[in-house]
């Protein structure tokens, strides 16, 4: 999907955004408790894992409705320095990724979506990186993070299960097929485009 301009304006592409191949601290949020005591990544490890974030994105239409663009460019977004995704590898298994996402504020409404869609790209196309599994957490500083964390924990439970039994079985684990989704479902970017037409009718 390509990127589809903001609502709500902002200056040129060369002001606003960092590089997908720089590593900037000063503009990326600090590693919170979801991190805390594991292999933190930065430099170039972070940067490689972002710019699988931003292909899978892509490909599985998690996008920023606020700012119509694809999540992982929030980033790189140098008007939002404090939000975006951070990295870490597992203490005790650093073949599952720990990925927390801060939103641009405590009330981000898009929160349980985004991070919900991060988790299914990431461990929905395993086959396009190198970790076994995938766990996503939106920061404590948002107001629902508590339930969100919750409902993302027992995924996290779901998946595991499922991997176990495709391993134990040679089966590929249930809602990891790319094949047709179940009758009625609506895909991320279908909601991106509804929310999208709702924000332009209201202005």
């Amino acid at each position: 999907m390509p990127d589809i301009p903001s609502l709500f304006g902002g200056g040129s592409r060369a002001d606003r955004f960092d590089d997908i191949d720089q590593f900037v601290p000063e503009h990326l949020p600090d590693p919170d408790v979801f991190l805390d005591g594991h292999r933190v990544l930065d430099g170039e490890d972070h940067v490689a894992v972002h710019r699988v974030a931003r292909d899978l994105f892509e490909d599985r239409g998690v996008y920023d409705v606020t700012f119509g663009y694809n999540l992982a460019r929030l980033n790189l977004d140098r008007r939002h320095p404090e939000a975006g995704f951070r990295y870490a590898e597992d203490r005790d298994d650093p073949s599952v990724l720990l990925a927390e996402f801060t939103p641009t504020t405590p009330f981000c409404p898009q929160s349980k979506t985004l991070t919900v869609g991060a988790f299914r790209a990431w461990n929905g196309l395993a086959d396009r990186h190198d970790y076994d599994r995938v766990r996503v957490r939106v920061a404590p500083m948002h107001h629902h993070a508590a339930a969100i964390n919750a409902e993302l924990d027992a995924m996290d439970a779901a998946d595991s299960q499922a991997t176990g039994e495709s391993d134990r079985n040679g089966e590929t684990p249930a809602g990891d097929d790319d094949g047709e989704s179940e009758s009625g479902a609506v895909s991320l970017s279908e909601e991106f485009e509804a929310a999208l037409q709702r924000l332009s009718s209201e202005k």
